[in-house]
Formats: structure tokens, sequence, C-alpha cells
């Protein structure tokens, strides 16, 4: 069959449209400065997909001050004329994309750098950022009223940084939807340790200095990540179940420990394994730092770091976050109770597997504890909001939704749930809608209502 000429002219003014509109859909544009979390809407940043981060840094703790360079790895997920990276008041003097030195200009926490040529959509390509200067920790109301970030102590720093002081000490895309593997090398003055990440590739001294490099291969939210660094006892070898394991601890702190971290962490690691699915990291352990300031701890990926010896109850609460929190990523910060609250019920399955308390009791003591007038109710725990989103009730709250889902879907269920939520999302990123359509897959039961009181309905539930 043959096309009349004006039907000809129609398909070709319709086929250069069609170009038209393909062209201009792929031309380069900016990367956007964040990737719209209501909580942080600078922070990550949209156009890119981090891939590896190689941090080398060193730091002088006689003057706080860091010199690094960056080069992080990314693939491009749109035609990109320009990016943004999150970097906090510290001095960047040179940019370079794929090995040619980049403009790039500073607007407050970020950081725009206009390659010499555009990067296609699917290109991997490496951006290095050379900086320097003296980080800042951050302050405020949400982490408990606590500073965290990069903390100085007395004999280096400790660094913990949820859930936006990553970018205080690095170039990044700093938000947890944007995991990467990393390498981390850090050169401190010979006597101090320095505890990062995953495994210890190496460690040597030349001249006056100690040079360190560890790696972690599996992917992580950049507020995971640690160069914490000073005097520390470490202790290593494997848990009763194999995972190797690697715990330093302050010697002004050892003499004074109320538990044993070293043996608590092996023992808690492998009934982990053994209730929310197999051990997601290549080595656990514990940095245990005397920084009583901080006042807080944090599930820093594979050795979560402590601000002074905590308790029993605590660690097993940190370690628990490797699955839920650090596998298992929130997608954005406001689902921050799929962190806590599981952490938190940890601690309960805890006290009920030592024999201590059932999580059903440990459940009611926090709710008769808590009068129905208590502001404590009003947490509306499935949002949170920023400047709250570590309040008590993220986590009690949070805890008791699991219990009553628990006896709600029955035990046979619910500890088919964990494991299957953790192998899902392995590595990866989830949000509340995610856990719920799961829940009720796995149980076969409808519970929106569950959750819809429990997290998302301000006073105190009936029971």
């Amino acid at each position: 069959m043959a096309l009349s000429r004006s039907a000809r002219r129609g398909a070709l003014a319709t086929a250069a449209a069609s170009l038209l509109v393909i062209a201009a859909s792929s031309a380069p544009t900016p990367g956007s400065d964040g990737i719209g979390d209501a909580y942080f809407p600078r922070l990550g940043n949209g156009g890119f997909d981090a891939r590896h981060y190689d941090l080398s840094l060193a730091y002088d703790p006689d003057t706080d001050r860091l010199d690094g360079r960056t080069t992080i790895t990314a693939r491009a997920t749109q035609s990109l004329s320009s990016f943004d990276l999150d970097l906090q008041k510290l001095e960047v003097s040179r940019v370079e994309v794929d090995g040619r030195k980049a403009r790039f200009t500073r607007v407050g926490d970020e950081i725009r750098i206009v390659p010499r040529a555009a990067i296609r959509k699917g290109r991997t390509f490496e951006v290095a950022v050379t900086y320097g200067g003296v980080p800042e920790p951050l302050g405020g109301p949400i982490v408990f009223g606590s500073s965290y970030g990069w903390m100085k102590t007395a004999d280096g720093v400790f660094v913990a940084c949820e859930p936006n002081a990553a970018s205080t000490w690095f170039p990044s895309s700093d938000h947890p939807s944007d995991k990467a593997a990393y390498d981390i090398r850090v050169k401190a003055p010979r006597g101090l340790t320095a505890v990062s990440n995953g495994r210890l590739v190496s460690t040597y001294d030349k001249g006056a200095s100690t040079y360190t490099h560890w790696r972690e291969t599996k992917p992580m939210a950049s507020y995971l990540a640690t160069a914490t660094i000073g005097k520390f006892d470490v202790r290593t070898g494997r848990t009763p179940g194999g995972i190797p394991i690697y715990v330093a601890i302050d010697p002004v702190l050892a003499d004074g420990n109320a538990v044993d971290v070293y043996a608590v962490t092996a023992a808690a690691t492998d009934y982990w394994s053994r209730v929310f699915g197999p051990y997601p990291f290549e080595e656990t352990g514990a940095i245990v730092d005397d920084m009583p300031q901080a006042g807080f701890s944090l599930e820093v990926q594979s050795k979560p770091a402590y601000s002074a010896v905590r308790d029993e109850s605590t660690i097993v609460h940190e370690l628990a976050h490797q699955w839920f929190g650090d596998s298992v990523s929130v997608a954005h910060w406001k689902d921050i109770w799929l962190n806590e609250g599981f952490a938190t019920y940890a601690q309960w399955l805890w006290a009920e597997h030592q024999g201590v308390r059932s999580a059903h009791d440990s459940f009611l003591a926090g709710y008769d504890a808590r009068p129905a007038g208590n502001a404590f109710w009003q947490t509306v725990v499935g949002d949170p909001q920023r400047d709250t989103m570590f309040a008590s009730a993220v986590y009690q709250r949070g805890a008791m939704a699991l219990q009553v889902l628990r006896e709600r879907i029955g035990d046979r269920a619910f500890f088919r749930l964990l494991p299957a939520w953790t192998r899902l999302h392995r590595y990866g990123n989830a949000d509340t809608d995610d856990f719920i359509r799961l829940a009720e897959k796995v149980s076969g039961r409808q519970l929106d209502d569950l959750f819809r009181t429990w997290l998302f309905t301000p006073g105190k539930p009936s029971l």
C-alpha cells in the first residue's frame, strides 16, 4: 500500500516533531541540589547515583585540621550539564571530573560542579574534590540536643553523623537513598588508631604518621561512615558463629567497663543472625570512645560507635540496626521508625531471649507508664517531623506497634516477616508502605487499621 503525497508530508512532519521532542528531553540539564526529602530538602543530589567513594584523609589533632581528597564514582541518571555535591563549611581548592579540572561554585552547603563536557545519561564518571579546614560538628534539637558529626576528643576525633553530618567532613550525596561502597584511607599521627567501616585492608607507620586503609564493599548510607581516631585497645577474632569481629576501646574507659563489649557484640551478632537473617556485612564490632559530651551511640555500619561504655541493652540495639537501618535503609527520613522502632523492639526481644522479661511485658511497662495525657502519645511516629525525628515515641511507640503486630498475626508469621523484610530489601531502601504490604502478604491479614492507629494517629490507643 502506498501513501499519498499529503500523507507522506504529514508522516515526515510527525517524525520531525518526535525527533525534536526526543532531542529536547535528552538535552543536558543541571542535576537537582537535593532529592526532595521533606525533612532535609537539599540533602542528597539529583542526576546521578553514587557507586563508590574513595576518601583520602589527613588529620592533625593538635589543630583539628582535616585535609582530604574524595573521589566519587557515579552513574549519570540524566544527561548532566552540571551537578551538585553536599559539603558543609570546608574549603574546596580543586575539582576534577574524569581527570580534567572542572569549574565549581559554592552556594551554602552545595558545590555546583560544571564539567568541561556534558555527561551523558547512563555514563559512569568520576569526580574528585580536594578540600580542607576544621570540620564543625552540628547541633540543635535533632539528636537529643547533642552535638554530632566530627567531634574533637582529648586524643583525636569521634565521628558519628546521623542524620546530616557526613558532609561536614567529606563531599557527598548526603542522603541514605544514595548508598555506595567505600574505601577510607586515613593519615594520623603515629601512635593513634583510625577505625572505620568494613575490613582493615592495611596499616603501617611511616615517619611520624600512621596510614590506615579500611574498605566497606557493601552499599552504605553516608551518615554511617566514620573515621574515628584516637588511642584504642583493639581486640579481634571471630564470633562463635564465625563472623570476624573488631572491637576498639579507649584505654581511658577499659578498666571501668560495666559490660564486656566484645562478648556481648559477638553473642548479639550471632543471635540476630538467627532471628533477622544472615549478618549483612563482612565484619562486626564496636568503637568505644571517651566522648561524654556526645551522650549517644550510633549504628556505624559494621562497628557501632559508643561515646562511652554503654550497657548491654544499648549494644544489642545498635547491632540490630545493622539489619534495620544499615542494610535496609530508609527511603526518606520520615520513615525513621523503621530503624529506631525495630532496634528498640530488638532490646525487648533480647530481654525475652535472656529470660529477663517477655516482649509483651516490656510493651505493657511502657504503655502503662504513660497516661493518656502524656505528650509522648502526640508524636506521629510514621512522620515525626525533623526536629523530633528521634523523639522517644519513635523508639518506644514504634516498638509497641511491632508487639501489637506480633500479637495480631502470631509468632509464626511475625518471625517469618522479619527475615523476609531484611532479605527483600537487603542493601537497599524501603518505606513504611513497603513494610505494611509485606506484613499483609506474609500474614494474609489486612493490617491498615493497626498501622494507622499505632503510627499515624495521635493519642494513646486503647487495648
